[in-house]
């Protein structure tokens, strides 16, 4: 299943085809996809396919199309905070996007039929956290995994506000995966050849919705015990985080809040411990948004002197209004600009003055029109010349990635050592 989209050169390229073609279609998905680069699920021999939109498989790892994942990450409707089982969990990457959503409050489980797979679902989890740079601007919730079939799963079993399964499911098995469910939550699940979506809206009543249609290998049926009853799967428990971890979780978001500006409000739902701040200002692209220039425009208010018989105009320029960071407008101009449009308006005086003793010239209001005309085609100029210098070095100009902040603050206090890397959780530079 997949080649809805074209392919990608890297990960960021892709999650552009699938914005384009709208199977991305939230801010908070398309940050979670951008942050984990699928190849790093890949084999090494079978990196090259990673940002195809096919499904991949190697023995018993095997990864669905992108086109797939985005479709069911928007379904799930992810916030901060709720509980998430994944059945048929296979290498983590999809679990481990969800819980960069879900944060440090939620929960994030699994169960995966083939113990190796479990076994590189967890080296792939621990090479994120330890080396990606996505960690640090996330507050993480770490998937738990169990061995064993989800057809298992005690009838007295939890409930979670969230499942999806990765595999067919029969029709006679629909009612089992539904009661995985608590009241208001959402299972995503392929019936009947369709990726389907059904929401809990009461105790006895559901709603149904079919999204796209999708070829799923069947789930595995159980197999029984030598003495004849079926084997019990318990899931993974769920253990009240210590004092320890808790003061870790709130030191990192309290040091990231203050890196981004002292603003706690996230987006989307939840409270400030959900993604945190640094979502927002880190940009969806790798090397982060380009920004305007904040163009100020004043207003020149020009009084009209009479004398004898010549007409002086002179201009009163009063203070620039506030921006939003409590600076003046005036101090977002750099002095040679400044000094510049000055020269520019002296000019035009003097031609306004030359017209000739007793002509009455009246100015209502000015704006930097011009100057922004010209401030364009200069950086129009600018441009024209990068591209040229990278035509002739055969070098891309990009700005370099940003410092991570938040490791730079922690790595700053006035802690021992052993404190500072258990709050890094022992991440390499």
């Amino acid at each position: 299943m997949g080649g809805a989209v074209s392919a990608g050169e890297d990960n960021d390229d892709l999650i552009d085809n699938l914005k384009e073609a709208y199977y991305i279609r939230s801010d908070l998905v398309e940050r979670a996809f951008r942050a984990i680069d699928r190849a790093d699920y890949y084999l090494d021999e079978y990196r090259d396919n990673a940002y195809k939109d096919l499904a991949w498989r190697h023995g018993n790892i095997h990864l669905s199309a992108p086109c797939i994942y985005s479709e069911v990450m928007e379904a799930l409707d992810l916030h901060p905070g709720l509980s998430f089982l994944n059945l048929g969990s296979g290498t983590g990457y999809l679990s481990t996007m969800v819980g960069l959503i879900l944060g440090p409050f939620g929960v994030n489980h699994g169960i995966e039929l083939h113990a190796d797979v479990i076994e590189y679902a967890y080296q792939k989890l621990d090479s994120f956290i330890k080396t990606s740079d996505s960690f640090d601007k996330f507050e993480f919730c770490e998937p738990s995994f169990v061995v064993g079939n989800c057809l298992e799963i005690p009838p007295e079993s939890r409930q979670y506000d969230r499942v999806y399964c990765g595999a067919g499911v029969q029709k006679e098995h629909e009612d089992y995966m539904k009661n995985l469910l608590k009241v208001g939550g959402i299972l995503v699940m392929p019936l009947e050849e369709k990726l389907t979506k059904i929401t809990r809206t009461g105790p006895n009543s559901w709603e149904t919705k079919k999204i796209i249609s999708v070829s799923f290998a069947p789930l595995a049926l159980p197999k029984h015990n030598t003495n004849g009853k079926p084997k019990s799967v318990p899931l993974p428990k769920y253990e009240v985080r210590t004092l320890q971890e808790l003061a870790r979780i709130c030191i990192r978001h309290t040091l990231r809040v203050t890196t981004d500006g002292g603003d706690s409000q996230s987006r989307g739902r939840g409270s400030s411990f959900s993604v945190g701040r640094g979502l927002a200002v880190a940009g969806l692209h790798k090397y982060g948004p380009r920004f305007k220039r904040r163009r100020v425009h004043r207003r020149h208010c020009n009084a009209l002197v009479l004398a004898t018989r010549q007409v002086v105009a002179s201009s009163g320029i009063g203070p620039a209004p506030l921006d939003s960071n409590n600076n003046q407008g005036g101090r977002a101009e750099d002095e040679e600009e400044a000094g510049e449009r000055e020269a520019r308006r002296q000019m035009r005086g003097s031609r306004r003055a030359g017209r000739g003793a007793g002509a009455v010239v009246v100015e209502e209001e000015e704006t930097v029109e011009e100057e922004d005309e010209e401030e364009e085609q200069e950086q129009q100029q600018e441009e024209q010349q990068e591209e040229e210098e990278e035509k002739e070095t055969g070098e891309l100009l990009r700005p370099q990635p940003a410092v991570n902040v938040l490791r730079e603050r922690i790595l700053g206090l006035p802690l021992p050592e052993p404190l500072k890397m258990y709050l890094l959780y022992y991440r390499e530079k």
